[in-house]
């Protein structure tokens, strides 16, 4: 269900621009405008057509006041105001759907990604007909709680990397550059919360499009931050799971299945070994178990690959 929002505003944007950029604000009051400037001044020199698509999520301070006050400055700009907090990953996916432009660019407002280099990720996909996707892969990590999100992030990447078979430098940065037209099937995957990053990245991974990963800098966040760590956190672990399950059920269900199977036997010969024929109850609830994963590991990998997307 889309959150209701308000008729957009600003002054009209180039009909048909190549890029858009998809800003989500929540309480940014301090320093929204600056963003807003720091984004523009970069595209406008960079010579792509642009739209920058601020969307307020039902803020609380001032935030919408100070757009709508600086709008006329900005002709580049438009403004969605929603009527009930959505999340940034509701702001990603309806600024995704109605993105005129064909690259579609996620960023941040508090100030922590260097989006004066957002031409940069357009220009490597401008560029590279092979790469559907530039992800600005942070190099340090500056959020609150940091002596817990460290490890809390390395973990989570290291089973997203293991399930998705492949390298991940970054699962979660706020910036990344992509085609709308690969990622259009992929939007009504997107949660509501942070792990919307999560999602697009796994989606795409997921789906053999080629990622692009570009080291930047990461700068401490303005303003206070949105990021509940036991609640996201638990929500990123389980957004990988979902994601792989959704697009290879095998690498989930396939391993536990094998290895409980494994087991019975082993246990099943060391009970005949023991009692000659004889299998204790624990050795058939054990190799049972591991079929029938087997079994719905298969079943859910049918349904995957005969699903039309």
């Amino acid at each position: 269900m889309s959150t209701p929002e308000t008729p957009e505003s600003g002054p009209a944007v180039d009909a048909t621009p190549y890029v858009t950029i998809v800003l989500p604000c929540y309480n940014e009051q301090d320093h929204v405008i600056d963003e807003v400037e720091r984004i523009c001044r970069a595209m406008d020199g960079s010579g792509y057509t642009y739209e920058l698509v601020a969307v307020d999520d039902c803020s609380t301070d001032e935030t919408l006041a100070r757009l709508q006050e600086a709008a006329p400055r900005f002709p580049n700009m438009r403004i969605r105001a929603f009527h009930r907090n959505g999340g940034s990953g509701t702001v990603r996916r309806i600024g995704t759907q109605e993105a005129r432009g064909e690259i579609v660019v996620w960023t941040d407002a508090d100030m922590t990604y260097p989006n004066e280099r957002i031409p940069e990720l357009v220009s490597i996909l401008e560029k590279d007909n092979t790469v559907d996707q530039v992800v600005g892969a942070r190099t340090t990590e500056e959020g609150s709680h940091k002596f817990l999100r460290v490890p809390a992030k390395w973990f989570i990447r290291k089973v997203a990397e293991l399930l998705a078979g492949q390298k991940i430098p970054d699962l979660n940065s706020g910036l990344r550059a992509f085609r709308k037209s690969v990622a259009r099937p992929y939007l009504r995957l997107l949660p509501p919360g942070f792990s919307c990053v999560t999602t697009i990245t796994l989606s795409f991974l997921s789906n053999q499009h080629d990622v692009y990963y570009l080291p930047i800098e990461y700068s401490k966040r303005a303003g206070k931050s949105k990021f509940g760590f036991v609640s996201d956190a638990y929500r990123y672990i389980l957004q990988v799971l979902r994601m792989v399950m959704y697009f290879n059920p095998l690498k989930v269900l396939m391993p536990p299945a094998i290895w409980l199977v494994g087991i019975g036997i082993v246990k099943g010969v060391y009970d005949n070994v023991k009692t000659p024929f004889y299998l204790a109850n624990n050795t058939i609830i054990i190799f049972v178990t591991g079929l029938l994963i087997g079994s719905l590991a298969l079943l859910a990998d049918l349904i995957v690959r005969s699903r039309s997307e």
